[in-house]
């Protein structure tokens, strides 16, 4: 490293402030061009008008429009929305079993409630019992049929964990069951 010099701002600063003080002459600002002054002529005043009057055929117009626009937008969307219920349907794999085009028998614990905290019975039983299978899952858990934090927080590790979506965290839905029934062996008899 080489050494600078600190206070040479400082001096430019002094040099600049004496070369202002001494003697810089004021310049005059520029003159306009000989005959410019003949050129340039003063606007007349605008005269004071009123704006024009609005129609309120004009305004029921716009607001008419608007509303079918909207409509149509409305309809639009909603028909894309069915569409894309109905078609989805279409696309799914085929169910295995002996016919491909019948649709898959619903499993028997399907059309049962969705299953929550505060439940109890066989159908909390047959839950726990199921998540005992699952690594991991339901730690500690027991098959006493009620539907307690610990089975909601099982519920919801097992959710995370496989990535089932439709049902509220903690809830043991449709979506919840059949993910848990595919790793467990199928429904229940």
């Amino acid at each position: 490293m080489r050494p600078r010099r600190t206070d040479a701002l400082a001096e430019l600063f002094r040099e600049f402030e004496r070369e202002r003080q001494g003697g810089d002459e004021p310049v005059p600002p520029p003159r306009p061009p000989a005959g410019s002054q003949d050129r340039t002529q003063e606007l007349p005043p605008v005269p004071a008008c009123r704006p024009p009057a609005t129609r309120s055929r004009s305004g029921t117009r716009r607001t008419a429009s608007a509303l079918a626009v909207a409509a149509a937008a409305l309809t639009g969307f909603g028909g894309a929305l069915l569409l894309s219920e109905r078609n989805s349907g279409r696309h799914a794999a085929p169910a295995p079993g002996p016919s491909a085009t019948a649709p898959p028998a619903p499993p028997p614990s399907a059309g049962r409630a969705f299953l929550r905290e505060g439940d109890a019975g066989p159908e909390v039983t047959e839950l726990q019992e199921r998540l005992l299978r699952v690594p991991d899952v339901y730690r500690a858990g027991t098959t006493d049929g009620g539907y307690d934090a610990t089975l909601s927080a099982a519920v919801a590790r097992f959710q995370l964990r496989y990535g089932v979506r439709g049902d509220e965290t903690g809830v043991y839905g449709d979506d919840t069951r059949l993910a848990l029934e595919s790793r467990t062996g199928g429904p229940a008899t």
